[in-house]
């Protein structure tokens, strides 16, 4: 590569650098890079302190330190797993280091009598303190290592790439790096530090940097380069949001059927907070442009009936309506509830899910493209190609969080012929953050339901280690032989429907045993649709007594007589998961409570997780612990999915970014919409893919 200044990093391509061919190149596609600028623009995710050797005999478990010794001893052990042990000394202890994927070279070098500095994480282990897959090099006793004189980086690696192998081509690349091929692209009021410096100084933090603010991510270098990731982000969400305005919507003007006759058919009165956001709906679909809108709501709140009303509004102005759920049991409950309130206003109500027999979907699927039926519940089966609308008007989407961007995208395409595009309306029980849905939803407009219906009881929760589990079994039998039912929760570590479905099996036969006389049902992911459906149809009827579920039970069940949730493992799952849980508890109006069974030894993070579920009842606190704690991919459901992985940003840690963040947008739209694109192109590059829909 030349060593002249470059015109644009963005426009020259990764095998400019020397040493990267077409394979290297194809695993740094993995990882989103592809132009010197993409290179660059991979941060690091935290730093490495390598400026020291720590004495083996000051390691305390847990810590990550530099160490170098002469290896003692060097063998390959049989033990549940095949590893090679490598005993290293250096006159105050001995450690262990091991690998369970190891060459035949690695254990020709790593022999008797070899001087080896490593860098890992010191843990307990069968040996004592051990490093699991250190890194690691040779060096030769007079003529000892350097040590680096500055914080070491860590990227995001992928399979194929190693640190030492991504160090060495940003190594490269640096020196080339410059005001003129990393242009400044915001307003110069939002840049007061320069954007190439500031890069410079991230990838090789400098002797005298400010080490405790880098670590934290509080480095004014790394919050002027999350300030403009966040507004790559946020201007990326607005370009969807104006695209889509941009477009024709079917006008669905207030009528008759949607409120009058519908509210008033109803045994109960809704809440001030429902009344308020069906009228905000309302307002939105009587526009000739596509509403996007978010309903939030905690468990119980009733987003179900606000959904209702607009799906009537829709039905009532001749257009159809697709429901969305994110798992069967929750889709067969949302038929239920419609069917039950709508067929008395004459209005049809299909189904659609990916375990119907082939004659039951071939019907459905023709009564939807004739416009038969109004109003189509189903899980993500609603969005394959051979689902085709005749009028789709309005896209209702449940539990948003568990449906990527592109799922949504795919589902309102399908109302794109002749009419425009349809309505959207997206509901969560799972409370998000403030400052998380300004950045995350900045395409959509946010209502939240803040008001629970009267005769909601509290859920009390304790905590009970499962040495106690033979007392929160009485309980249960407690509990039943009073009239009441309850539920009983298994959850595994690894996300696997057989093995879920194995221990839940195994549980209810054990509880079927110790709780004679009490009939007790089993439902989990594997049973049919119908099984599912005839065993909650026994339990909401009070033919069983006690219902050991999975964690499909997560959502939409709504039985008024379960007063008792028992959660095993809940240590394994997310705050908003366990809240979720707890919510299927508490709909009567006697006293309920809910037991988080947890296993011994529960860490010092567990244990804080688990407090706040015992201390608040309130979605919306636990929704911002649970931020805290885990992390924005986490709480959004989207740790997979690709989106809203930032490089450098944390919306917890940079929430008081977001209002300039927002202020910044709308000047940029208004003022220099030019540079919208290239700062899209330099944080998300081809993430942004889904934009374009």
């Amino acid at each position: 590569m030349s060593e002249k200044a470059l015109p644009s990093l963005a426009q020259i391509d990764i095998t400019a650098l020397k040493g990267v061919g077409k394979q290297l190149a194809e695993k740094l596609a993995r990882l989103h890079i592809y132009t010197l600028q993409d290179l660059l623009f991979h941060l690091p995710s935290r730093y490495l302190d390598r400026t020291k050797i720590t004495p083996i005999g000051a390691l305390q478990p847990g810590q990550n330190a530099v160490i170098q010794g002469i290896i003692k001893a060097s063998d390959v052990v049989y033990g549940r797993r095949r590893s090679l042990m490598c005993r290293l000394q250096d006159g105050t202890g001995t450690l262990t280091l091991r690998f369970y994927h190891f060459s035949g070279s690695q254990k020709a070098k790593l022999t008797p009598g070899s001087h080896v500095r490593c860098y890992g994480e010191a843990r307990r282990g069968s040996s004592g303190l051990e490093m699991y897959h250190p890194e690691y090099e040779f060096y030769d006793e007079q003529s000892q290592l350097v040590l680096p004189d500055s914080l070491t980086p860590v990227y995001p690696v992928g399979e194929g790439i190693t640190q030492s192998r991504l160090r060495g081509l940003i190594s490269q690349l640096l020196p080339q790096v410059n005001k003129q091929n990393v242009p400044e692209l915001l307003p110069s009021s939002n840049a007061d530090i320069s954007l190439a410096e500031a890069l410079q100084y991230l990838h090789q933090p400098p002797v005298d940097a400010a080490v405790d603010l880098l670590m934290d991510g509080l480095h004014p270098y790394q919050q002027r380069l999350a300030f403009e990731e966040l507004l790559a982000h946020n201007l990326s969400l607005l370009r969807v949001r104006d695209k889509i305005q941009s477009s024709q919507a079917p006008r669905l003007p207030d009528n008759e059927l949607s409120h009058e006759r519908f509210l008033s058919s109803l045994s109960f009165k809704p809440t001030g907070a429902q009344e308020r956001v069906i009228q905000e709906i309302s307002h939105d679909i009587n526009k000739p442009v596509p509403m996007l809108r978010l309903v939030q709501g905690d468990v119980g709140s009733g987003k179900t009936l606000v959904a209702a009303a607009a799906a009537l509004q829709a039905i009532a102005n001749g257009y159809q309506v697709a429901l969305m759920a994110p798992t069967e049991i929750l889709a067969e409950q949302h038929r239920q509830n419609f069917s039950h309130w709508f067929e008395p206003l004459g209005v049809t109500v299909g189904h659609l899910n990916g375990k119907q027999k082939a004659s039951t979907r071939k019907e459905q699927l023709a009564a939807t493209v004739s416009g038969e039926n109004q109003l189509i519940v189903g899980t993500h089966a609603l969005f394959q190609n051979e689902v085709e609308f005749a009028d789709l008007g309005l896209v209702i989407i449940d539990e948003q969080h568990r449906f990527g961007v592109h799922q949504r995208m795919a589902l309102r395409a399908k109302g794109q012929h002749g009419i425009g595009r349809p309505h959207q309306l997206v509901m969560t029980a799972t409370p998000i953050p403030r400052t998380l849905a300004m950045s995350a939803y900045a395409d959509l407009d946010i209502s939240v339901i803040d008001e629970l219906p009267p005769g909601r009881s509290p859920v009390s929760t304790a905590l009970v280690a499962n040495e106690r589990r033979q007392q929160v079994i009485d309980r249960v039998k407690s509990a039943c032989s009073e009239g009441r039912q309850a539920y009983w929760v298994c959850t595994l570590i690894e996300e696997s429907e057989a093995l879920e479905a194995q221990a839940a099996e195994v549980t209810a036969n054990d509880l079927q045993q110790q709780l004679s006389g009490l009939a007790v049902g089993l439902i989990h992911g594997r049973l049919k649709p119908s099984e599912k459906e005839t065993v909650m149809a026994q339990f909401k009827a009070g033919e069983i007594k006690v219902l050991v579920a999975t964690t499909v039970i997560e959502v939409g069940v709504d039985v008024p007589n379960a007063s008792l949730m028992i959660i095993e493992n809940p240590e394994r799952l997310g705050l908003a998961q366990l809240h979720q849980l707890r919510g299927r508890v508490g709909r009567g109006s006697t006293a309920s409570h809910c037991v988080l069974l947890y296993g011994q030894p529960l860490s010092e993070y567990g244990r804080a997780r688990l407090s706040a579920m015992r201390e608040t009842n309130d979605g919306f606190k636990i929704a911002e612990r649970d931020l805290e704690l885990r992390g924005p991919g986490e709480v959004l459901g989207t740790k997979q999915t690709g989106e809203m992985q930032f490089k450098l940003a944390d919306l917890q840690r940079d929430a008081n970014l977001i209002k300039r963040i927002r202020d910044t947008a709308r000047a940029i739209s208004a003022e220099h919409p030019e540079l919208i694109d290239p700062i899209i192109q330099r944080w998300l590059g081809q993430v942004e893919e889904y934009a374009q829909v």
